[in-house]
């Protein structure tokens, strides 16, 4: 049983300032971005989970706490975790990890960037 849906993932993305999303790698695989900066990857056809920037601190500690948390795939590992939906992340964690993404991302646009976004 999964603990959210692509859906859920998708309208809590669209739901931020600045956010755009499209396939830049194949017809299967949905990216969000703030400002041209990726901060969500998920695939649409086979929904298991989402890819997710995070500090590498807070990486390491969820990695250790929640088995549905994992290094980032075909990503940074440092950088990315792969927060799977049909494990032990409920939803709620899900949007707390969604939110530190998009955070994560803005807080290293410039500040023209952010200025020009709206952000």
């Amino acid at each position: 049983m999964r603990t959210f849906e692509f859906e859920q993932i998708r309208d809590r993305c669209l739901s931020k300032v600045a956010v755009d999303e499209s396939f830049p790698f194949d017809d299967q695989t949905m990216v969000w971005k703030v400002a041209g900066k990726v901060f969500a990857i998920a695939n649409v056809d086979d929904f298991r989970g989402v890819s997710l920037k995070c500090n590498p601190e807070r990486s390491i500690e969820l990695r250790e706490q929640f088995e549905g948390i994992r290094p980032g795939w075909h990503l940074n590992k440092k950088h990315w975790n792969s927060v799977s939906a049909e494990l032990d992340v409920e939803w709620s964690l899900a949007c707390d990890l969604l939110d530190h993404s998009y955070s994560c991302v803005v807080g290293g646009l410039t500040k023209k960037s952010r200025l020009e976004h709206g952000l």
